[in-house]
């Protein structure tokens, strides 16, 4: 499965909206995800007039939820800034 196929998978059908970027049910990170779909094709523009997309994932619990990519907490992979 591709994450940037530009057709959605049928999971996502029947996400629901994180308000917290995170599993509704379970509070599993997004990383916890099984399968994972963002819709680029339909971006929104932000107070900030930034685009930001819906992201789909599909948890291990088999919960459905989407949140906004402007949402996503910084990467634990990334440096702090300085």
């Amino acid at each position: 499965m591709d994450a940037f196929s530009p057709t959605p998978p049928a999971w996502t059908q029947t996400a629901i909206h994180a308000y917290r970027f995170c599993c509704p049910r379970c509070q599993a990170s997004a990383s916890k995800a099984q399968q994972v779909w963002m819709n680029r094709r339909s971006p929104v523009m932000g107070e900030d007039f930034r685009r930001k997309w819906q992201e789909f994932y599909q948890c291990e619990c088999e919960q459905s939820w989407w949140a906004w990519s402007s949402d996503r907490p910084p990467s634990e992979l990334t440096k702090p800034d300085e």
